[in-house]
């Protein structure tokens, strides 16, 4: 009777475990990271006798946990895809709003501000007209400082979520080394009892970490796992975890980067981060947030270098030359701004560099690194692509320059030390420094400062160098354009004109161009200015003897600064055949305040290509930065919603084999309890039989 009770209590006992089995997967179907759980029987051995052997009943050998290690770790590398396109896209899509949106962007402030000034040259001496001028000017200079203020929020609401990942990095990291020590000294371990809610504790804080950071894992003794980098830097090591920081770029103090701790070194890992939301971050900061800046940076460029050298050769409502429409782009501050230091230089980090912007047009957007080796020898290395753009050496005297398209790098004095490097930024921060510098709507330069007549000053007080009587005594059909500003100061020198060196007056005007017989059949002209008008002993003409060609139009002056006295900073063009004795005068233009060919100039910049080479005007070159980033959130979606499909298949995968169907436990309780049931009716069996046999003996 001993051995039917003790069958029966193995069956109760092992069936007890199966129902608390099935129970606990009950009671877990919605626990993260769970893995179904189900109970291995086992026959006992039984008893052997003469007849046969005889079972004892049953055993309970293991509670087995239903995982894949393959679908596992398929599931962590999807969640990091997904974690870095998560990051992604949620931040470019919040760029591309801004940029993009009708109210935030750009191009209705710049669509404004032209229009107004097409609007002041129908009538330039409007001050209503004016004023709208300064207005949207001003609305234009708003709009960049808010887009890049916009933008540098972004930046630092990227630097903020850096930090807090990587503070919640650690926090996984410590809790796999503690999860790691625990399964090692688990009870039963050496006779493969595994401690199964502590591996699915560890298994879910490892996918948790891979939407942080792409990892590697690797098994080790004890069941314990490593975890480490894509690159092979350990990140846990048993018992032992390492921690994440962030820290100032020491290149570009605006950035951060990523430092990994242990073993009391510290690390610089920024280019090891892939994968996850850290690395989406890294992603979006590099593809999207930075090129978008530098690119906002050269449109606000391209604009103040543009409108500032047209309003600079106009004439303002009081007679004066125009200045600066829009803040200097390389004024003494402007130009060492675009340079930073490497916080790493050898002492004692006194260099001066300094960056001119040459030809706006030119410009690209980006970063470079500026590296000296031993000697002035130097790389000039793009920040995007990684390539060597520029290299030579460097000349110990101050003034030397490195030469690209667009800017100049220019030493400015202090020592350099091999192994120094410089971050050159062209155009990083003109979207935040643009700034209006005309005050008054009187100082709107919408006229130009030089006109053509018919005809010659003829002298009437007895004063040669003075004439003062316009007379046109011409007899041929030579017409003459009323010309065209090109510059008031020496390109090369950067110093005034001869002839702008006074207000309100041509220095060296009024000029005479003067036609004469070549002696063979044609005319040639010169030109003289009022220091030395034709006809006086001595006089030398700024241009002599210039043939004219008949039937073509014929250019004046010159257009290239290096002519010398030829190059007077503006254009002439005539037309027609002039015969001997003609002539035109060029003065400055006195009163003109009716004039609008400057207003118009200005007003034909918005759809100028000015930018790209000669390419793009700057609203297509704006378009441009919303095109790039409308395109890389498009791209972003797509492969959001593809990881995001890898992701639901491996974890449906990871759920057929590991998570638990309500349905099918709850089959499992009702076979369990059967048996359960039916253990017991045994172990009443054996206890009627013992009664009975107690009975026949009394």
């Amino acid at each position: 009777m001993a051995g039917l009770i003790g069958v029966g209590l193995t069956g109760i006992l092992s069936h007890q475990a199966a129902l608390n089995t099935t129970g606990n997967n009950i009671t877990n179907a919605n626990t993260p990271g769970y893995s179904r759980q189900e109970v291995v029987f086992d026959t006992q051995e039984g008893q052997r006798t003469g007849a046969g052997t005889i079972g004892s009943g049953v055993r309970v050998t293991d509670v087995r946990r239903l995982a894949n290690e393959y679908l596992v770790q398929q599931v962590r590398e999807d969640s990091s895809l997904n974690g870095e396109q998560t990051a992604l896209n949620s931040e470019l899509s919040r760029l591309d709003n801004l940029l993009g949106g009708e109210a935030t962007g750009l191009n209705n402030s710049l669509n404004n501000f032209f229009a107004s000034l097409q609007n002041a040259a129908e009538d330039p001496t409007s001050l209503p007209q004016r004023q709208l001028v300064l207005s949207e000017a001003n609305q234009v200079v708003s709009r960049f400082r808010a887009l890049s203020e916009e933008l540098i929020q972004q930046r630092e609401s990227v630097k903020t979520q850096m930090q807090q990942g990587a503070a919640d990095a650690n926090a996984l990291l410590a809790s796999i080394a503690d999860l790691n020590l625990a399964i090692s000294e688990s009870p039963g371990l050496a006779q493969g009892r595994m401690p199964n809610e502590l591996i699915d504790q560890r298994d879910e804080k490892l996918r948790q970490l891979s939407e942080l950071v792409s990892i590697k894992i690797s098994e080790t003794e004890g069941s314990q796992v490593n975890v480490s980098l894509n690159n092979g830097l350990a990140l846990v090591v048993g018992s032992n975890a390492a921690r994440f920081g962030t820290r100032e770029n020491a290149a570009d103090p605006a950035r951060l980067e990523f430092t990994l701790t242990a073993g009391g070194r510290t690390l610089t890992v920024d280019s090891q981060i892939t994968g996850g939301k850290l690395g989406g971050l890294r992603r979006f900061e590099q593809e999207g947030l930075t090129p978008a800046i530098d690119d906002l940076g050269r449109v606000a460029v391209a604009l103040s270098a543009t409108v500032n050298h047209q309003h600079e050769i106009g004439m303002d409502l009081e007679g004066d030359l125009g200045g600066p429409f829009f803040t200097d782009i390389n004024s003494q501050a402007a130009q060492r701004s675009r340079v930073i230091i490497n916080e790493n230089n050898q002492a004692p980090q006194d260099t001066r560099l300094a960056v001119e912007v040459t030809d706006a047009s030119l410009l690209e957007g980006g970063s470079w690194t500026l590296q000296f080796a031993d000697n002035g020898n130097y790389q000039l290395i793009d920040e995007a692509t990684g390539d060597v753009v520029n290299q030579g050496r460097l000349p110990a005297t101050p003034l030397a320059e490195i030469s690209m398209p667009g800017f100049n790098i220019r030493f400015e004095g202090g020592s350099i030390s091999p192994g120094d490097k410089f971050l050159i930024q062209p155009t990083r921060n003109a979207a935040s420094s643009i700034g209006l510098e005309v005050r008054r709507e009187e100082d709107l330069a919408l006229a130009s400062p030089i006109k053509a007549l018919t005809g010659s000053f003829q002298d009437t007080d007895g004063n040669p160098a003075t004439p003062d009587v316009l007379v046109d005594a011409n007899k041929g059909t030579g017409i003459i354009d009323q010309g065209t500003m090109l510059n008031v100061k020496n390109p090369v020198t950067n110093a005034l004109l001869p002839g702008f060196t006074q207000n309100q007056t041509l220095a060296n005007g009024p000029l005479q161009i003067v036609f004469e017989d070549d002696g063979a059949g044609g005319v040639t002209f010169s030109v003289f200015d009022v220091n030395n008008p034709p006809g006086v002993a001595g006089s030398v003409p700024l241009i002599a003897n210039k043939p004219f060609t008949d039937g073509v139009t014929n250019t004046v002056f010159s257009e290239s600064p290096g002519d010398g006295a030829a190059y007077q900073g503006y254009q002439f063009r005539i037309s027609g055949q002039p015969e001997p004795g003609d002539r035109f005068t060029v003065s400055f233009n006195n009163g003109g305040v009716s004039d609008n060919r400057n207003a118009e100039l200005l007003a034909a910049l918005g759809t100028a290509n000015t930018m790209n080479g000669g390419s793009q005007s700057f609203a297509e070159g704006y378009a441009g930065i919303v095109e790039d980033v409308g395109v890389k959130t498009r791209q972003s979606q797509l492969d959001l919603d593809a990881s995001e499909t890898l992701l639901s298949q491996s974890e449906n995968q990871r759920q057929a084999v590991s998570g638990v169907n309500l349905d099918e436990e709850a089959g499992r309780l009702i076979q369990y309890q059967a048996a359960y049931n039916a253990s017991a009716q045994v172990i009443s069996v054996a206890q009627d039989l013992f009664n009975t046999l107690l009975q026949s003996f009394r």
